[in-house]
This record gives structure tokens, sequence and C-alpha cells, in this order.
């Protein structure tokens, strides 16, 4: 099974819940919320404002990739907006396992994200609180990017799940297209993100059975 979460960055924002149930009807597992500040990432998007109304629009668990730092300040305020899983990176604060055991604590799912350069070994002392580890193929900050084919950090990071003996989503993020999607599902990804590639289409169904190969 391969999970889609469509990214909204890429959906046109004048009429955002409605494109929010059009791919939740259309099959989406979860809706990706990709949350930037301008100062960890060059680009601002939206925050909690402009999130918890879209609630209404659809009962899928809600994806938020945390782009902002420092991140633990507004960790409180997106669980309260409805977030369900909360992905943060290892650079958006000084103490990654009390971030995670924050989130935890709120009542959400904890993920980690690892941007290209990024090494794996930062989750070596947090397998144990972390249910989704999100690569990066992109740098974080623009949606429409060229995938970066990180086909050996994927495998590396599901032998590490693999070996942890524990439940942990592997979620790709960047450049994934039907082709690209290929790549990610070999290495070991279970979880795609995807923006352009479904809302930059007529069809969103066919682009999410497209993604789920």
């Amino acid at each position: 099974m391969t999970y889609i979460s469509p990214s909204i960055l890429a959906a046109d924002f004048s009429k955002l819940g409605d494109e929010v149930k059009a791919v939740s009807d259309a099959g989406a597992d979860y809706i990706h919320i990709d949350v930037m500040d301008g100062h960890f990432v060059p680009n601002i998007s939206f925050g909690t404002c402009a999130m918890k109304p879209l609630r209404r629009y659809t009962d899928k668990p809600f994806d938020v990739h945390l782009m902002i730092a420092p991140v633990d300040p507004y960790i409180k305020e997106f669980a309260d907006a409805g977030a369900n899983v909360i992905t943060v990176h290892p650079e958006s604060g000084p103490h990654l396992h009390r971030t995670l055991q924050m989130i935890k604590d709120l009542g959400c799912k904890a993920g980690v994200a690892l941007n290209p350069a990024t090494p794996v070994d930062e989750l070596d002392h947090v397998m144990d609180m972390i249910d989704l580890v999100l690569v990066m193929t992109v740098n974080p900050g623009f949606g429409g990017q060229k995938f970066i084919d990180l086909s050996e950090k994927i495998k590396t990071v599901a032998k590490m799940i693999k070996k942890s003996g524990r439940d942990i989503l592997l979620e790709v993020d960047g450049g994934v297209t039907p082709e690209t999607a290929k790549i990610c599902r070999k290495a070991g990804a279970n979880m795609l993100v995807a923006g352009t590639a479904i809302f930059k289409t007529e069809d969103y169904k066919q682009a999410i059975d497209a993604l789920r190969g």
C-alpha cells in the first residue's frame, strides 16, 4: 500500500477548501500542509488561521510539515488547529528529542524530515519516538522543483525502520511524479507527497492512482 498525501501548496488558494474536498474525494489518504516561514526556508506559505477552516472540508488526516524555526513555540498551535501528524526538521530547534516529545504529548503523530544534505544518523536516537520519516528529494522552500534521486538514502532509512521493528511511515516529498514515484516506491517509500503532479492536472483521481502505482 502506498499512501498519497497531496500538498495543498500547489492548490488553487482562491478555493482551498474545495480543493481539499476534491482531492479527498479523489482518493487522497492524507492532506499535506507545508508551513513555511520565510526564515528556515526562502518562502512564506500559511499558518493555522488558513489551516484550521480546512478541517470542515475533509476527515482525512492532516499531515503537517513545519519548515519553521524556532519550531517549538508553534507546535501546540498546529495541534490545536487540527494536525494529526506534525513533522519537524532536526535543524529547526536545539533539542529534537524534546520537540518530538512535545508533539506526542499533544496527541499527534511525530515525524522527522531529512533535507537532501541532512544525514540519516539524525534519526539514531529518536527511532523509538517517531511515527514518520520524511525524506526530502528537493531542498525545501518551493513547489515544482526537480526531483533529486536519493534512492540510497531512502533505502537506508527503510532498513533503519525495519530494524526498529516499529510501524513507521517512510514518506518522500519533492518532485514526485508518476515516473519518480516508481523510484521512491522501489527504494522503500510507502507514502508520497505530490503537489504539482496532482493539482496541476484535470483529473485528481487519475493523478493519485498514477502515483500509487
